[in-house]
């Protein structure tokens, strides 16, 4: 029988290292919960316990009080900045568009005064004619360094610009042959008046009204309720109202001295603002109504004065050689029995806008100006009729009883009311910014120490939990 050779195997060595254990794999989150689903599922597990509703009520409250003060500061500093505008930018640039057109009016009147006095022209009427250019002039300056070269306003400022000197080398041309005694120089000096009138009027106007449609779009936006403010401010304030009560209806404590602090600040801010921007309001309802409205008329009722009186020192000059479309009338004359048509309408409407004796009586002597100068160009219009010009000249341009006379009357009485509903509208104006001084300083001072006494009041309450 045979065996199998008894052969010893080497045993096997052990291995010097046992095998590592599997590792689970790495903790993933749920399939489409991200970071925002981790972060919604902490707050839900935060506000299933006292302490984290209260640290969840602190964080809103305070947000809500610093978003009030936020939107207040934002909101009335928007207002502010409008009112004042309107008192160191608008306006003072509306008034200089209608002195602009005064001053060119002025000159055209003037220059055609000048021209029926003669080969000599009164020293004191050329030097009323050089002085309203040199206005003009310095008023065009000033506008440009305050205008976008590419709104309307600088359109219109190039254009006067561009134009005036050629309206002034006109009347010189006028008045070189009217010193010669050369009938052509009614001819240039009834061109100047038609580049003025077609030209640089109406350039002027257009100036006008675009500055005056900016002040009244800066006076809406002053005036505008800061409403966004006003729902922030009452949402906050019915948070820390309902915080205080939930506080109460839990610990039986009447009063938070945190929450109490921050429920004062946002009065105090709703308060103030409501106060604040309804007296600024007022103020400037008031520059409006007593000011703008009436500053408006009295400049056209000017304006339309200085052309009646241009008009009708044409009709002299051209004796009849303009007349209408329908070739029927005299061109001046028509144009002056319009221009003063206008002009006691707007008298009219500028008595029933003064508020005070002050601004009336400069009217009412502008409106007896008016009845005066309408007898005594019509006792001219008769004399010249009657074929007597000198008699007729004197009684337009004359030192006694003449329609200059009664112009400057005029021109003087609507001055002053111009110059009192000026300082009204500037002092009403000033008033209404005034009102909203320091209160987007104060309201954003204000939101930070009700921030700060919300969260100061929560964490009391959260002390009690440690």
């Amino acid at each position: 029988m045979t065996y199998p050779p008894n052969v010893r195997t080497a045993p096997q060595s052990a291995p010097t290292h046992a095998p590592a254990p599997a590792q689970p794999p790495a903790a993933q989150p749920p399939a489409g919960r991200g970071a925002w689903a981790v972060g919604r599922e902490r707050l839900r597990t935060a506000a299933t316990t006292e302490p984290g509703r209260l640290q969840i009520i602190g964080a809103v409250l305070a947000a809500l009080v610093v978003a009030f003060g936020a939107v207040t500061a934002f909101e009335i500093s928007d207002r502010a900045s409008a009112a004042d505008n309107v008192v160191s930018r608008s306006q003072p640039l509306s008034a200089d568009a209608a002195s602009i057109y005064r001053s060119l009016a002025d000159a055209d009147t003037t220059a055609s005064s000048g021209f029926l006095a003669g080969a000599e022209e009164p020293r004191e009427v050329h030097e009323r004619y050089q002085k309203d250019i040199a206005r003009a002039s310095r008023l065009l300056i000033k506008a440009a360094t305050n205008t976008d070269s590419s709104s309307e306003s600088g359109r219109q400022i190039a254009a006067l610009n561009e134009q005036l000197p050629r309206y002034t080398g006109l009347i010189e041309t006028a008045r070189a042959n009217n010193r010669l005694g050369r009938p052509l120089g009614g001819a240039y000096l009834r061109f100047a008046n038609e580049q003025m009138t077609k030209d640089l009027l109406p350039a002027a106007q257009k100036l006008y009204d675009a500055e005056t449609a900016r002040l009244d779009q800066d006076d809406d936006d002053a005036r505008f309720w800061p409403l966004f403010s006003i729902v922030v401010g009452v949402v906050a304030l019915g948070g820390l109202v309902w915080a205080q009560r939930r506080n109460y209806r839990r610990t039986n404590r009447v009063f938070n001295h945190g929450l109490l602090a921050a429920t004062a600040a946002s009065t105090v801010v709703l308060l103030w603002l409501a106060v604040g921007h309804t007296v600024a309001r007022a103020e400037l309802n008031d520059a409006r109504a007593h000011g703008q409205n009436s500053l408006k008329v009295l400049n056209d009722a000017r304006i339309n004065s200085l052309k009646a009186r241009a008009n009708e020192n044409l009709t002299l000059v051209a004796r009849g050689a303009v007349l209408t479309d329908d070739g029927k009338s005299d061109k001046y004359e028509t144009d002056y029995i319009t221009g003063m048509d206008k002009l006691r309408t707007q008298l009219s409407q500028a008595q029933k806008l003064a508020d005070d004796g002050e601004g009336r009586g400069p009217v009412e002597d502008a409106v007896k100006g008016v009845s005066e100068w309408k007898v005594r160009h019509d006792s001219a219009s008769k004399t010249d009729k009657a074929g007597d010009y000198e008699g007729a000249l004197e009684k337009v341009i004359g030192s006694k009883d003449s329609t200059g006379q009664s112009f400057d009357q005029v021109d003087a009485a609507l001055e002053n009311a111009l110059g009192h509903e000026q300082r009204e509208f500037t002092e009403a104006a000033k008033n209404g910014r005034g009102a909203l001084t320091g209160l987007p300083i104060g309201a954003a001072a204000l939101a930070v120490l009700g921030a700060a006494g919300a969260v100061l009041g929560i964490n009391r309450r959260l002390s009690e939990y440690r």
